[in-house]
Protein backbone atom coordinates (compact mmCIF):
# COMPACT_ATOMS: atom_id res chain seq x y z
CA UNK A 1 0.00 0.00 0.00
CA UNK A 2 1.39 3.41 -1.01
CA UNK A 3 0.07 6.65 0.54
CA UNK A 4 -3.29 5.09 1.26
CA UNK A 5 -3.52 3.39 -2.15
CA UNK A 6 -3.84 -0.40 -2.16
CA UNK A 7 -2.36 -1.69 -5.42
CA UNK A 8 -2.95 -5.27 -4.26
CA UNK A 9 -6.59 -4.73 -5.19
CA UNK A 10 -5.50 -5.25 -8.81
CA UNK A 11 -4.61 -8.85 -7.92
CA UNK A 12 -8.04 -9.63 -6.51
CA UNK A 13 -10.58 -11.64 -8.46
CA UNK A 14 -13.47 -9.38 -7.42
CA UNK A 15 -11.74 -6.38 -9.01
CA UNK A 16 -11.68 -8.00 -12.42
CA UNK A 17 -15.16 -9.41 -12.01
CA UNK A 18 -16.23 -5.83 -11.37
CA UNK A 19 -14.31 -4.81 -14.51
CA UNK A 20 -16.31 -7.28 -16.59
CA UNK A 21 -19.57 -6.17 -15.02
CA UNK A 22 -18.62 -2.55 -15.65
CA UNK A 23 -17.87 -3.19 -19.33
CA UNK A 24 -21.20 -4.97 -19.84
CA UNK A 25 -23.19 -2.32 -17.95
CA UNK A 26 -21.39 0.54 -19.69
CA UNK A 27 -22.10 -0.93 -23.14
CA UNK A 28 -25.72 -1.80 -22.36
CA UNK A 29 -26.48 1.57 -20.80
CA UNK A 30 -24.64 3.43 -23.56
CA UNK A 31 -26.40 1.63 -26.39
CA UNK A 32 -29.79 1.84 -24.68
CA UNK A 33 -29.29 5.55 -24.07
CA UNK A 34 -28.34 6.20 -27.70
CA UNK A 35 -31.30 4.15 -28.91
CA UNK A 36 -33.72 5.95 -26.61
CA UNK A 37 -32.22 9.30 -27.55
CA UNK A 38 -32.52 8.50 -31.24
CA UNK A 39 -36.16 7.48 -30.84
CA UNK A 40 -37.20 10.50 -28.81
CA UNK A 41 -35.18 13.03 -30.81
CA UNK A 42 -36.63 11.77 -34.09
CA UNK A 43 -40.10 12.52 -32.75
CA UNK A 44 -39.35 15.75 -30.92
CA UNK A 45 -39.97 18.89 -32.95
CA UNK A 46 -41.82 17.14 -35.78
CA UNK A 47 -45.42 17.48 -36.87
CA UNK A 48 -47.89 15.56 -39.01
CA UNK A 49 -48.75 18.90 -40.62
CA UNK A 50 -46.26 18.90 -43.49
CA UNK A 51 -45.49 22.44 -44.55
CA UNK A 52 -42.57 24.31 -46.04
CA UNK A 53 -39.77 24.98 -43.57
CA UNK A 54 -40.11 28.40 -41.91
CA UNK A 55 -38.44 31.11 -43.96
CA UNK A 56 -35.67 33.12 -42.34
CA UNK A 57 -33.05 35.76 -43.05
CA UNK A 58 -29.71 35.54 -41.23
CA UNK A 59 -26.34 37.28 -41.31
CA UNK A 60 -23.44 35.15 -42.53
CA UNK A 61 -19.73 35.60 -41.83
CA UNK A 62 -19.60 37.24 -45.30
CA UNK A 63 -16.37 35.54 -46.40
CA UNK A 64 -15.44 35.97 -50.04
CA UNK A 65 -15.77 32.78 -52.05
CA UNK A 66 -17.60 30.96 -49.24
CA UNK A 67 -20.53 32.79 -47.65
CA UNK A 68 -21.13 35.00 -50.67
CA UNK A 69 -21.92 31.91 -52.76
CA UNK A 70 -25.41 31.99 -51.23
CA UNK A 71 -25.58 35.42 -49.53
CA UNK A 72 -26.21 38.89 -50.95
CA UNK A 73 -23.77 41.81 -50.98
CA UNK A 74 -24.43 42.57 -47.30
CA UNK A 75 -23.82 38.96 -46.27
CA UNK A 76 -27.50 38.20 -45.66
CA UNK A 77 -29.00 34.89 -46.77
CA UNK A 78 -32.71 34.11 -47.02
CA UNK A 79 -33.84 30.49 -47.05
CA UNK A 80 -36.56 30.99 -49.66
CA UNK A 81 -33.96 32.41 -52.06
CA UNK A 82 -32.27 29.00 -52.05
CA UNK A 83 -35.26 27.21 -53.60
CA UNK A 84 -34.10 24.94 -56.38
CA UNK A 85 -31.26 23.68 -54.17
CA UNK A 86 -31.07 20.95 -51.58
CA UNK A 87 -30.23 22.79 -48.36
CA UNK A 88 -28.53 21.13 -45.40
CA UNK A 89 -29.19 23.23 -42.30
CA UNK A 90 -26.86 22.66 -39.36
CA UNK A 91 -27.98 24.24 -36.06
CA UNK A 92 -24.92 24.38 -33.80
CA UNK A 93 -22.94 26.25 -31.14
CA UNK A 94 -19.31 26.72 -30.13
CA UNK A 95 -19.59 24.78 -26.88
CA UNK A 96 -21.73 21.97 -28.32
CA UNK A 97 -19.34 19.01 -28.59
CA UNK A 98 -21.86 16.81 -30.40
CA UNK A 99 -22.34 19.57 -32.98
CA UNK A 100 -18.71 19.27 -34.00
CA UNK A 101 -19.31 15.65 -35.03
CA UNK A 102 -21.94 16.83 -37.49
CA UNK A 103 -19.50 19.44 -38.77
CA UNK A 104 -16.85 16.74 -39.13
CA UNK A 105 -19.32 14.73 -41.20
CA UNK A 106 -20.09 17.77 -43.35
CA UNK A 107 -16.40 18.46 -43.88
CA UNK A 108 -15.75 14.88 -44.98
CA UNK A 109 -18.70 14.76 -47.38
CA UNK A 110 -18.94 18.31 -48.73
CA UNK A 111 -17.03 17.54 -51.93
CA UNK A 112 -19.02 14.36 -52.57
CA UNK A 113 -22.33 16.19 -52.13
CA UNK A 114 -21.13 18.85 -54.54
CA UNK A 115 -20.38 16.21 -57.17
CA UNK A 116 -23.82 14.57 -57.09
CA UNK A 117 -25.27 14.47 -60.60
CA UNK A 118 -28.89 15.19 -59.71
CA UNK A 119 -30.89 18.19 -60.91
CA UNK A 120 -30.81 20.05 -57.57
CA UNK A 121 -27.39 21.12 -56.20
CA UNK A 122 -26.58 20.64 -52.52
CA UNK A 123 -25.65 23.64 -50.36
CA UNK A 124 -24.80 23.69 -46.66
CA UNK A 125 -25.54 26.41 -44.11
CA UNK A 126 -24.46 26.15 -40.47
CA UNK A 127 -26.33 28.45 -38.10
CA UNK A 128 -25.13 29.33 -34.60
CA UNK A 129 -28.09 28.78 -32.28
CA UNK A 130 -26.89 30.00 -28.89
CA UNK A 131 -27.07 33.58 -30.08
CA UNK A 132 -28.08 34.80 -26.65
CA UNK A 133 -24.68 33.78 -25.28
CA UNK A 134 -22.31 33.43 -28.24
CA UNK A 135 -21.76 36.65 -30.16
CA UNK A 136 -21.30 37.14 -33.89
CA UNK A 137 -17.62 37.89 -33.24
CA UNK A 138 -17.15 34.64 -31.29
CA UNK A 139 -18.80 32.65 -34.07
CA UNK A 140 -16.67 34.34 -36.71
CA UNK A 141 -13.44 33.81 -34.77
CA UNK A 142 -14.27 30.14 -34.13
CA UNK A 143 -15.72 28.99 -37.44
CA UNK A 144 -14.78 31.74 -39.90
CA UNK A 145 -11.08 32.12 -39.10
CA UNK A 146 -8.92 29.99 -41.38
CA UNK A 147 -6.44 29.46 -38.51
CA UNK A 148 -9.10 28.01 -36.17
CA UNK A 149 -9.20 24.25 -35.61
CA UNK A 150 -13.00 24.49 -36.04
CA UNK A 151 -12.83 26.37 -39.34
CA UNK A 152 -15.75 25.71 -41.70
CA UNK A 153 -15.20 25.94 -45.44
CA UNK A 154 -18.93 26.44 -46.09
CA UNK A 155 -21.39 29.24 -45.26
CA UNK A 156 -21.84 30.02 -41.56
CA UNK A 157 -24.42 32.38 -40.07
CA UNK A 158 -25.61 33.54 -36.68
CA UNK A 159 -29.26 33.07 -35.74
CA UNK A 160 -31.40 35.47 -33.78
CA UNK A 161 -34.68 36.19 -32.09
CA UNK A 162 -35.97 38.27 -35.02
CA UNK A 163 -34.92 36.32 -38.10
CA UNK A 164 -37.97 34.17 -38.91
CA UNK A 165 -40.07 35.87 -41.61
CA UNK A 166 -43.75 35.51 -40.73
CA UNK A 167 -46.66 35.93 -43.12
CA UNK A 168 -48.07 38.92 -41.23
CA UNK A 169 -44.81 40.82 -41.59
CA UNK A 170 -43.70 40.13 -38.04
CA UNK A 171 -40.51 38.28 -37.15
CA UNK A 172 -39.89 35.31 -34.88
CA UNK A 173 -37.18 33.42 -33.03
CA UNK A 174 -35.20 30.91 -35.09
CA UNK A 175 -34.80 28.30 -32.33
CA UNK A 176 -38.47 28.47 -31.41
CA UNK A 177 -39.80 28.00 -34.94
CA UNK A 178 -37.40 25.14 -35.74
CA UNK A 179 -37.67 23.47 -32.29
CA UNK A 180 -33.90 23.72 -32.08
CA UNK A 181 -33.58 23.95 -28.30
CA UNK A 182 -31.74 20.64 -28.28
CA UNK A 183 -28.76 20.90 -30.58
CA UNK A 184 -27.17 19.56 -32.65
CA UNK A 185 -29.93 19.57 -35.21
CA UNK A 186 -29.31 18.86 -38.88
CA UNK A 187 -32.06 19.12 -41.49
CA UNK A 188 -32.22 18.30 -45.18
CA UNK A 189 -34.58 20.61 -47.10
CA UNK A 190 -35.56 19.70 -50.64
CA UNK A 191 -35.71 22.01 -53.67
CA UNK A 192 -39.29 23.04 -52.86
CA UNK A 193 -38.55 23.98 -49.25
CA UNK A 194 -39.80 20.88 -47.39
CA UNK A 195 -37.81 19.06 -44.71
CA UNK A 196 -37.04 15.48 -45.78
CA UNK A 197 -34.57 14.38 -43.07
CA UNK A 198 -33.74 15.27 -39.48
CA UNK A 199 -30.82 14.25 -37.27
CA UNK A 200 -30.17 15.27 -33.65
CA UNK A 201 -26.79 13.68 -33.03
CA UNK A 202 -23.37 13.65 -34.60
CA UNK A 203 -23.06 9.92 -33.96
CA UNK A 204 -26.26 8.30 -35.31
CA UNK A 205 -26.55 4.55 -34.81
CA UNK A 206 -27.17 3.97 -38.53
CA UNK A 207 -23.90 5.79 -39.33
CA UNK A 208 -25.72 8.54 -41.28
CA UNK A 209 -27.26 6.10 -43.76
CA UNK A 210 -30.82 7.51 -43.67
CA UNK A 211 -29.55 11.10 -43.74
CA UNK A 212 -27.32 10.42 -46.76
CA UNK A 213 -30.12 8.58 -48.56
CA UNK A 214 -32.36 11.61 -48.08
CA UNK A 215 -29.72 13.93 -49.55
CA UNK A 216 -29.32 11.74 -52.62
CA UNK A 217 -33.10 11.42 -53.06
CA UNK A 218 -33.56 15.19 -52.73
CA UNK A 219 -30.72 15.81 -55.19
CA UNK A 220 -32.61 13.69 -57.72
CA UNK A 221 -35.97 15.28 -56.91
CA UNK A 222 -37.35 12.03 -55.52
CA UNK A 223 -37.74 12.87 -51.82
CA UNK A 224 -41.41 13.85 -51.75
CA UNK A 225 -42.35 10.71 -49.79
CA UNK A 226 -39.79 11.62 -47.11
CA UNK A 227 -41.27 15.00 -46.24
CA UNK A 228 -41.98 15.74 -42.58
CA UNK A 229 -43.44 18.70 -40.75
CA UNK A 230 -41.45 20.87 -38.35
CA UNK A 231 -43.37 21.91 -35.26
CA UNK A 232 -42.94 25.27 -33.62
CA UNK A 233 -41.65 24.73 -30.10
CA UNK A 234 -44.17 25.03 -27.30
CA UNK A 235 -41.29 26.05 -25.01
CA UNK A 236 -41.48 22.58 -23.50
CA UNK A 237 -38.60 21.52 -21.30
CA UNK A 238 -39.47 17.83 -20.91
CA UNK A 239 -36.03 16.80 -22.13
CA UNK A 240 -34.27 18.82 -19.46
CA UNK A 241 -36.69 17.43 -16.89
CA UNK A 242 -35.86 13.84 -17.91
CA UNK A 243 -32.13 14.56 -17.69
CA UNK A 244 -32.74 15.78 -14.16
CA UNK A 245 -34.55 12.53 -13.33
CA UNK A 246 -31.64 10.39 -14.52
CA UNK A 247 -29.13 12.62 -12.78
CA UNK A 248 -30.99 12.04 -9.52
CA UNK A 249 -30.27 8.32 -9.83
CA UNK A 250 -26.57 9.09 -10.28
CA UNK A 251 -26.61 11.29 -7.19
CA UNK A 252 -28.34 8.71 -5.04
CA UNK A 253 -26.32 5.66 -6.06
CA UNK A 254 -22.99 7.44 -6.40
CA UNK A 255 -20.03 5.08 -5.75
CA UNK A 256 -18.71 7.65 -3.27
CA UNK A 257 -21.85 7.52 -1.16
CA UNK A 258 -23.01 3.95 -1.71
CA UNK A 259 -21.12 2.57 1.34
CA UNK A 260 -23.13 5.01 3.47
CA UNK A 261 -26.43 3.49 2.36
CA UNK A 262 -26.24 0.32 4.51
CA UNK A 263 -25.60 2.41 7.62
CA UNK A 264 -28.63 4.55 6.80
CA UNK A 265 -30.83 1.47 6.44
CA UNK A 266 -29.47 -0.04 9.65
CA UNK A 267 -30.04 3.19 11.52
CA UNK A 268 -33.62 3.48 10.33
CA UNK A 269 -34.44 -0.12 11.26
CA UNK A 270 -32.96 0.42 14.71
CA UNK A 271 -35.45 3.22 15.33
CA UNK A 272 -38.38 0.82 15.26
CA UNK A 273 -36.64 -1.69 17.51
CA UNK A 274 -35.81 0.98 20.11
CA UNK A 275 -39.11 2.87 20.00
CA UNK A 276 -40.52 1.41 23.23
CA UNK A 277 -37.24 1.92 25.06
CA UNK A 278 -36.96 5.55 23.95
CA UNK A 279 -40.57 6.27 24.82
CA UNK A 280 -40.24 4.79 28.32
CA UNK A 281 -37.17 6.92 28.93
CA UNK A 282 -39.11 10.03 27.88
CA UNK A 283 -36.69 10.79 25.07
CA UNK A 284 -39.36 10.72 22.40
CA UNK A 285 -42.98 11.86 22.43
CA UNK A 286 -45.75 11.31 19.94
CA UNK A 287 -45.56 8.72 17.23
CA UNK A 288 -42.38 7.66 15.52
CA UNK A 289 -42.20 9.02 11.96
CA UNK A 290 -43.43 6.68 9.24
CA UNK A 291 -41.21 5.27 6.51
CA UNK A 292 -42.57 7.86 4.09
CA UNK A 293 -41.79 10.70 6.50
CA UNK A 294 -38.28 9.50 7.29
CA UNK A 295 -37.46 9.15 3.58
CA UNK A 296 -38.96 12.56 2.90
CA UNK A 297 -36.86 14.29 5.58
CA UNK A 298 -33.68 12.59 4.34
CA UNK A 299 -34.51 13.62 0.77
CA UNK A 300 -35.15 17.17 1.95
CA UNK A 301 -31.65 17.21 3.42
CA UNK A 302 -30.17 16.12 0.10
CA UNK A 303 -32.12 18.75 -1.77
CA UNK A 304 -31.01 21.43 0.68
CA UNK A 305 -27.39 20.64 -0.11
CA UNK A 306 -27.82 20.71 -3.88
CA UNK A 307 -30.14 23.71 -3.66
CA UNK A 308 -27.34 25.68 -2.02
CA UNK A 309 -24.98 24.48 -4.75
CA UNK A 310 -27.48 25.61 -7.40
CA UNK A 311 -27.79 29.07 -5.88
CA UNK A 312 -24.02 29.47 -5.79
CA UNK A 313 -23.62 28.43 -9.43
CA UNK A 314 -26.59 30.55 -10.51
CA UNK A 315 -24.90 33.52 -8.87
CA UNK A 316 -21.65 32.78 -10.69
CA UNK A 317 -23.47 32.88 -14.03
CA UNK A 318 -23.90 36.61 -13.56
CA UNK A 319 -20.13 37.05 -13.24
CA UNK A 320 -18.67 34.38 -15.54
CA UNK A 321 -19.79 33.83 -19.17
CA UNK A 322 -20.55 30.15 -18.59
CA UNK A 323 -21.30 29.35 -22.22
CA UNK A 324 -17.71 30.21 -23.09
CA UNK A 325 -16.12 27.76 -20.68
CA UNK A 326 -18.41 24.72 -20.80
CA UNK A 327 -16.17 22.75 -23.16
CA UNK A 328 -13.14 23.34 -20.95
CA UNK A 329 -15.18 22.40 -17.91
CA UNK A 330 -16.35 19.22 -19.64
CA UNK A 331 -12.76 18.18 -20.38
CA UNK A 332 -11.80 18.87 -16.76
CA UNK A 333 -14.74 16.72 -15.65
CA UNK A 334 -13.58 13.87 -17.88
CA UNK A 335 -10.15 13.95 -16.23
CA UNK A 336 -11.82 14.18 -12.83
CA UNK A 337 -13.90 11.06 -13.53
CA UNK A 338 -10.84 9.15 -14.71
CA UNK A 339 -8.68 10.17 -11.75
CA UNK A 340 -11.36 9.68 -9.10
CA UNK A 341 -12.32 6.30 -10.55
CA UNK A 342 -8.70 5.15 -10.42
CA UNK A 343 -8.21 6.39 -6.86
CA UNK A 344 -11.46 4.81 -5.68
CA UNK A 345 -10.51 1.47 -7.19
CA UNK A 346 -7.23 1.59 -5.26
CA UNK A 347 -8.99 2.22 -1.98
CA UNK A 348 -8.63 5.99 -1.72
CA UNK A 349 -11.32 7.64 0.35
CA UNK A 350 -12.12 11.30 -0.08
CA UNK A 351 -12.17 13.59 2.91
CA UNK A 352 -13.06 16.64 0.84
CA UNK A 353 -16.17 17.48 2.81
CA UNK A 354 -15.59 15.71 6.10
CA UNK A 355 -15.95 19.07 7.80
CA UNK A 356 -19.59 19.11 6.67
CA UNK A 357 -20.30 15.83 8.42
CA UNK A 358 -18.47 17.06 11.52
CA UNK A 359 -20.70 20.12 11.61
CA UNK A 360 -23.82 17.99 11.20
CA UNK A 361 -22.80 15.73 14.07
CA UNK A 362 -23.01 18.73 16.42
CA UNK A 363 -26.74 19.05 15.75
CA UNK A 364 -27.73 15.40 15.57
CA UNK A 365 -29.18 13.72 18.63
CA UNK A 366 -28.42 10.21 19.87
CA UNK A 367 -30.42 7.72 21.89
CA UNK A 368 -28.30 8.72 24.91
CA UNK A 369 -29.38 12.38 24.70
CA UNK A 370 -32.23 13.76 26.78
CA UNK A 371 -34.34 14.37 23.67
CA UNK A 372 -34.14 12.21 20.55
CA UNK A 373 -35.13 13.87 17.23
CA UNK A 374 -35.34 11.27 14.43
CA UNK A 375 -36.86 13.69 11.90
CA UNK A 376 -34.08 16.23 12.32
CA UNK A 377 -31.51 13.45 12.27
CA UNK A 378 -32.83 12.16 8.94
CA UNK A 379 -32.77 15.66 7.46
CA UNK A 380 -29.16 16.17 8.56
CA UNK A 381 -28.25 12.69 7.37
CA UNK A 382 -29.53 13.62 3.89
CA UNK A 383 -27.19 16.62 3.80
CA UNK A 384 -24.29 14.43 4.88
CA UNK A 385 -25.13 11.81 2.25
CA UNK A 386 -24.98 14.44 -0.51
CA UNK A 387 -21.75 15.86 0.88
CA UNK A 388 -20.23 12.37 0.92
CA UNK A 389 -21.09 11.88 -2.75
CA UNK A 390 -19.94 15.29 -3.95
CA UNK A 391 -16.57 14.02 -5.22
CA UNK A 392 -18.44 11.88 -7.76
CA UNK A 393 -21.63 13.81 -8.38
CA UNK A 394 -19.97 17.21 -8.70
CA UNK A 395 -18.75 16.04 -12.11
CA UNK A 396 -22.37 15.78 -13.23
CA UNK A 397 -24.52 17.95 -10.97
CA UNK A 398 -22.48 21.15 -10.92
CA UNK A 399 -22.03 21.45 -14.72
CA UNK A 400 -25.66 20.41 -15.18
CA UNK A 401 -26.84 23.24 -12.96
CA UNK A 402 -24.42 25.62 -14.69
CA UNK A 403 -25.78 24.54 -18.07
CA UNK A 404 -29.33 25.13 -16.87
CA UNK A 405 -28.47 28.73 -16.02
CA UNK A 406 -27.24 29.20 -19.59
CA UNK A 407 -30.25 27.55 -21.24
CA UNK A 408 -32.78 29.70 -19.39
CA UNK A 409 -34.98 30.07 -16.34
CA UNK A 410 -37.63 27.58 -17.48
CA UNK A 411 -35.01 24.90 -18.12
CA UNK A 412 -33.38 25.71 -14.78
CA UNK A 413 -36.65 25.07 -12.94
CA UNK A 414 -37.51 21.95 -14.96
CA UNK A 415 -34.03 20.42 -14.66
CA UNK A 416 -33.82 20.97 -10.92
CA UNK A 417 -37.41 19.75 -10.64
CA UNK A 418 -36.46 16.47 -12.30
CA UNK A 419 -33.45 16.12 -10.01
CA UNK A 420 -35.56 16.89 -6.94
CA UNK A 421 -38.31 14.41 -7.83
CA UNK A 422 -35.83 11.64 -8.69
CA UNK A 423 -33.78 11.98 -5.51
CA UNK A 424 -36.87 12.36 -3.34
CA UNK A 425 -38.64 9.33 -4.78
CA UNK A 426 -35.53 7.13 -4.55
CA UNK A 427 -34.95 8.06 -0.92
CA UNK A 428 -38.60 7.49 -0.02
CA UNK A 429 -38.83 4.21 -1.97
CA UNK A 430 -35.71 2.77 -0.31
CA UNK A 431 -36.94 3.83 3.13
CA UNK A 432 -40.44 2.45 2.59
CA UNK A 433 -39.04 -0.87 1.33
CA UNK A 434 -36.90 -1.13 4.44
CA UNK A 435 -39.87 -0.20 6.58
CA UNK A 436 -41.82 -3.09 5.07
CA UNK A 437 -39.39 -5.45 6.74
CA UNK A 438 -36.89 -6.06 3.96
CA UNK A 439 -34.16 -7.08 6.43
CA UNK A 440 -32.38 -9.06 3.73
CA UNK A 441 -31.60 -5.78 1.98
CA UNK A 442 -29.10 -4.84 4.68
CA UNK A 443 -27.17 -8.08 4.34
CA UNK A 444 -27.21 -7.81 0.56
CA UNK A 445 -25.87 -4.25 0.54
CA UNK A 446 -23.17 -5.05 3.06
CA UNK A 447 -22.19 -8.18 1.18
CA UNK A 448 -22.15 -6.42 -2.20
CA UNK A 449 -20.63 -3.07 -1.25
CA UNK A 450 -17.09 -4.07 -2.29
CA UNK A 451 -17.89 -5.29 -5.78
CA UNK A 452 -20.47 -2.53 -6.30
CA UNK A 453 -17.92 0.12 -5.39
CA UNK A 454 -15.30 -1.46 -7.69
CA UNK A 455 -17.84 -1.62 -10.52
CA UNK A 456 -18.70 2.02 -9.94
CA UNK A 457 -15.01 2.94 -9.99
CA UNK A 458 -14.43 1.12 -13.29
CA UNK A 459 -17.50 2.77 -14.82
CA UNK A 460 -16.26 6.18 -13.70
CA UNK A 461 -12.98 5.50 -15.49
CA UNK A 462 -14.79 4.27 -18.61
CA UNK A 463 -16.91 7.41 -18.56
CA UNK A 464 -13.82 9.60 -18.15
CA UNK A 465 -11.95 7.96 -21.03
CA UNK A 466 -15.03 7.96 -23.26
CA UNK A 467 -15.78 11.61 -22.53
CA UNK A 468 -12.17 12.64 -23.17
CA UNK A 469 -12.17 10.85 -26.52
CA UNK A 470 -15.55 12.29 -27.42
CA UNK A 471 -14.55 15.86 -26.57
CA UNK A 472 -11.01 15.91 -27.93
CA UNK A 473 -10.82 13.32 -30.74
CA UNK A 474 -13.84 13.81 -33.04
CA UNK A 475 -11.92 12.66 -36.12
CA UNK A 476 -10.99 9.37 -34.45
CA UNK A 477 -14.54 8.78 -33.21
CA UNK A 478 -15.93 9.41 -36.69
CA UNK A 479 -13.45 6.93 -38.20
CA UNK A 480 -14.35 4.29 -35.62
CA UNK A 481 -18.07 4.70 -36.29
CA UNK A 482 -17.66 4.50 -40.06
Amino acid sequence: MVAGLDFDVLKQKDTWQAFGIGVVLFCIIGYASLSLFGLTSSIYGTSSDVREAPDFEVMTMNRAGIDDTIADEQGMVQLSNLRGNVVILDFMAIDCANCHYIQEHIDQNLAEWGSLSGEYPVVVLSIASWYGYESYEQINNTFGDNDSDKYMAWPVANGGTKVILLEDGERGDLVEYYSAQAIPLALVIDHEGFVVAKENTGTPLDNWKSFENAIEAANSGEAEDLRIGIAKADRSVQGVFIIGLFLGILVYFSPCAFPVLPSYITYYLSLGMKEDELREAGKITGRLPSSFEVGGFAALGQLTFFGIVGIIIFGLSEVIPLSGVLHTVAIAIAWLLLILGSLMLLGWTSHLLNWVQGLLNKYQTMETDDVFTPRRNMYLWGIGYSAASVDCTAAAVFPFVAWLTVVGNEAFIAGLGGLIISVTMLMIIVTVLVGMGRQAMIAFLRRSTGIVKATGAWMMMFAGVGLLMYLTQPELIVEVLQ
